[in-house]
């Protein structure tokens, strides 16, 4: 990480871990989902707001994975609540899936973290004949939190606590194309390339999150969205980064401290942002390094948000 990212306003900077931005707040009595918390930035997510007394669901598809979690944060922390849910975001059958399973549970929903993703990966369509960045990355969390959202106003109505949804997205959503998004072209393999798949997925993550938090100021919810960037941090998804092959990983010993965060420092800006008192009431926002942040001009698009609004709504159908 760069030695000059010093601490903004919120007294947090990107140095700043997850438990740190938590200290002395307490989410007892809270219930959160968290997508893709079986490893990397995800796990640690979910064991911080756990050790902060919250009710977790991990929503993985690698559910051998998520009970692997839940066992080594049970070690630390005895009296945590961790619950292990199958969801692959790839698939609207699982998610619908997942939706209804958690809601046959009867518990309430006070914060939902879709932070489930992938990156850079080969050109494939999901089992829904949808491009898998943008199945995973976007479609399949707008469905999850569609299915949610009754529960999470219900829950914030009953308890008189706020609701907070939280998108984690990427600066990479800056380098798109020129439209932002190409809506006839996501799934066109001659044009397709993976980090810009994902980029585009990253802007979508942000303009989600813009436009329900608009949509749910005009409805009164007592419910926020807002979305994040978590910094460069080494986890999984990074397995398909070309300098994965190559001799630049030799180096990563060395300089990698000066450039990448680690999952502790990663997972504290969603940590923030689902806890802290200072984000209370804030929606519809961008943060970075538990910063309030400003993204690309085409993230602030109402006009494309709108469209991707009205596209999305069209594939989950």
């Amino acid at each position: 990480m760069s030695l000059f990212w010093g601490k903004g306003e919120s007294g947090f900077s990107a140095y700043s871990t997850a438990e740190e931005v938590t200290e002395g707040i307490s989410a007892a009595g809270l219930t959160a989902i968290v997508t893709g918390g079986a490893s990397g930035m995800g796990a640690e997510i979910v064991r911080v707001l756990a050790l902060r007394g919250a009710h977790v669901v991990i929503g993985d598809r690698n559910v051998s994975g998520g009970h692997e979690t839940k066992e080594a944060i049970m070690k630390q922390i005895p009296a945590a609540r961790v619950d292990v849910m199958e969801l692959d975001l790839s698939s609207m059958a699982s998610v619908r899936n997942f939706a209804a399973q958690f809601k046959s549970t009867g518990l309430p929903l006070n914060l939902l973290i879709n932070n489930a993703g992938v990156m850079g990966i080969p050109y494939k369509l999901s089992v829904d004949n949808i491009e898998l960045h943008f199945a995973i990355n976007h479609v399949g969390h707008f469905l999850l939190t569609d299915l949610l959202l009754d529960t999470m106003k219900e829950t914030a109505q009953e308890s008189k606590i706020q609701g907070r949804i939280v998108n984690v997205s990427s600066m990479a959503h800056c380098h798109t194309y020129p439209e932002g998004i190409r809506f006839d072209k996501i799934n066109d393999e001659a044009s397709y390339g993976g980090f810009f798949a994902y980029r585009v997925s990253k802007l979508a993550n942000i303009l989600h999150a813009n436009e329900l938090a608009r949509r749910l100021k005009e409805e009164g919810a007592d419910v926020t969205a807002n979305s994040l960037h978590p910094g460069a941090v080494w986890t999984p998804i990074m397995n398909h980064l070309p300098i994965m092959n190559g001799t630049i990983m030799r180096y990563v010993g060395t300089i990698g401290r000066f450039l990448v965060k680690d999952v502790h420092q990663g997972a504290a800006t969603a940590c923030y942002i689902a806890l802290h008192p200072q984000v209370k009431g804030v929606t519809g926002k961008y943060f970075s390094n538990c910063n309030l942040s400003k993204p690309w001009p085409q993230a602030t698009d109402v006009n494309l948000a709108n469209k991707l609004w009205d596209f999305t709504s069209s594939l989950i159908k």
